[in-house]
């Protein structure tokens, strides 16, 4: 039996209330008691000084794609960043795809799609969800997990069609094999409507999805359609906003159905997007008043990570590789991408590298693409198809002017202090290349510089939303809170210093500071801000 004090801080439990002095006992891995400021100190095998610190719950990251590094064996140093700002427990299996339900006829399905998520090799020795939480429970994972199943492998798992609408016999399947990942340990599903073959789907099969959660009592996370303003997944001629018409969508389906919805990154891509965060948030709330049980979640950022091929259409995808030398598609890909770009209001510059994926032209990690351009000597349309090209397309970027641009983060601000927004990293994690800084400070910089110098929220507040409340949504019972009897999962930060260190041009982000114990399960996993290496000590949270 191990018993850890940590003693003379602040208390927060995690429930929304302001901070009580007082002292933390951990036993094995739950907590023992939460002890007055005046008690007197019983021993333990570990003491932790904590005075002038907040003790709050782990922090549960409630949209992440972690569940595509966990199966393999070198994952715990490189989520070791997680883990440094404050993270204990991930939710995965976002944006439609997930590593499991999978089938032999369609295995590559899955994984082709999520390529830029995998940053270490492993071998699906898996086909169900159940036996995928399984083979992390024999790795043993480093984080907490509660797994959501993704749309798209439900689909690829069931069917061979690959995209558009299912026949009635595929689309039963489909809605079993749904069934069958909740009873497994699913905690819901999740859809990627930006995605194929989410944005191919018709809305009946959509609202048969939501149908089965609604019916388990689980929620549906949801990558809406389109982002911004003007979007591939709509005609051109499509009258309003594209946005806002995928959020209507959403709700209709949400009203219908009755399932419990959590809109996944709240964001406005793009400048001339921005202007619609008002309505979006006036058409959530009206949702809310009609009795939807519907959040929202978003990350502290205006950039966020993809492929290099995601303002591609798909007419140009299809033709790939021949297309890269035919100067007719060029020439229209060119004039059709110039001209979004104006309508969405994207620069080049907006594009940086984090990761080229082509050897040898490293040096191009964290450039911008007019930065590469004027490297290449060639135009900055010239260098994007040269950067993806070379890289088939795995090049990985940073996009920026996500719901506003440094200086300007009126849409960023209105969304984060939302008081039913909760918080997320959708992050993708490498261990090469210039990192997107959400993955070493989301949470660092929520509770700093957006909670304590732009006084978004209280701090008990913006912990509840991302400790309990997010729990709640999930239904991690025994997470998210400080109380006798529940998980040893917490942090202890300053919250005078706590912060990000945000990237600087080329700089890459770097660690966050305040952070100086995290604890998981009741082992210490963060020693005075740094990760300590080789501790698998997450749990599996089954549904």
């Amino acid at each position: 039996m191990s018993t850890i004090l940590i003693h003379s801080g602040q208390l927060f439990d995690g429930l929304g209330g302001s901070a009580r002095e007082g002292h933390l006992l951990l036993q094995d891995d739950r907590i023992e008691a939460l002890l007055p400021a005046d008690a007197p100190l019983p021993d333990a095998d570990l003491v932790i000084d904590a005075s002038g610190r907040a003790i709050s719950p782990g922090f549960i990251d409630m949209h992440s794609h972690a569940d595509w590094l966990l199966p393999a064996d070198g994952h715990a140093e490189l989520l070791g960043c997680m883990l440094e700002q404050g993270v204990t427990t991930v939710v995965g299996g976002n944006c439609g795809t997930s590593p499991a339900p999978i089938r032999e006829a369609t295995r590559n399905g899955p994984f082709e799609f999520a390529e830029m998520l995998m940053d270490l090799p492993f071998e699906a020795r898996w086909h169900s969800v159940e036996s995928f939480l399984d083979r992390l429970e024999e790795i043993g994972p480093s984080l907490n997990l509660a797994q959501l199943a993704g749309h798209a492998a439900l689909r690829n798992a069931s069917s061979d069609t690959p995209r558009g609408p299912l026949s009635t016999g595929d689309l039963e399947l489909t809605l079993e094999a749904g069934r069958q990942a909740l009873d497994q340990g699913a905690c819901g599903f999740s859809f990627g409507l930006g995605y194929d073959p989410g944005m191919y789907s018709p809305q009946d099969e959509l609202e048969a999805l939501c149908r089965v959660a609604a019916q388990a009592n689980k929620p549906v996370t949801v990558h809406l359609k389109a982002l911004s303003r003007l979007s591939p997944c709509y005609p051109m001629t499509s009258l309003g906003a594209h946005n806002l018409r995928a959020l209507d969508e959403m709700i209709e389906i949400g009203l219908e159905t009755g399932v419990r919805l959590q809109l996944s990154h709240f964001i406005f891509v793009g400048r001339r997007s921005w202007s619609t965060a008002e309505q979006a948030l006036a058409r959530f709330d009206r949702a809310r008043e009609q009795g939807l049980d519907v959040m929202i979640d978003a990350f502290p950022y205006t950039c966020g990570n993809t492929t290099i091929l995601a303002p591609f259409p798909y007419w140009f995808l299809a033709q790939l590789p021949d297309a890269y030398h035919s100067r007719m598609a060029r020439a229209r890909l060119r004039l059709e991408l110039e001209a979004g770009f104006r309508l969405v209001g994207f620069r080049y510059s907006d594009f940086q590298v984090m990761e080229c994926g082509v050897d040898g032209w490293e040096e191009l990690n964290g450039l911008r693409i007019d930065q590469v351009a004027a490297q290449f000597g060639i135009r900055p349309f010239d260098a994007m198809l040269k950067l993806a090209e070379r890289s088939a397309g795995a090049a990985l970027m940073l996009f920026h002017s996500y719901s506003g641009e440094p200086g300007q983060e009126t849409a960023l601000e209105s969304v984060l202090r939302h008081p039913a927004c909760l918080f997320e990293t959708d992050t993708v994690v490498r261990s090469r290349g210039y990192p997107n800084p959400a993955s070493l400070g989301t949470f660092p910089r929520i509770l700093g510089p957006f909670r304590r110098d732009r006084k978004l929220f209280d701090l008990g507040s913006a912990i509840q939303r991302m400790t309990s409340a997010s729990a709640e949504r999930f239904g991690l019972a025994d997470r998210g809170v400080l109380a006798p009897g529940h998980a040893a999962d917490v942090v202890v930060f300053d919250p005078d210093r706590i912060s990000d260190q945000p990237p600087q041009g080329t700089r890459p982000a770097g660690r966050p500071i305040g952070i100086d114990h995290v604890f998981l399960n009741g082992q210490q996993v963060v020693k005075e801000g740094t990760a300590l290496p080789g501790i698998r000590a997450g749990r599996i949270l089954r549904g």
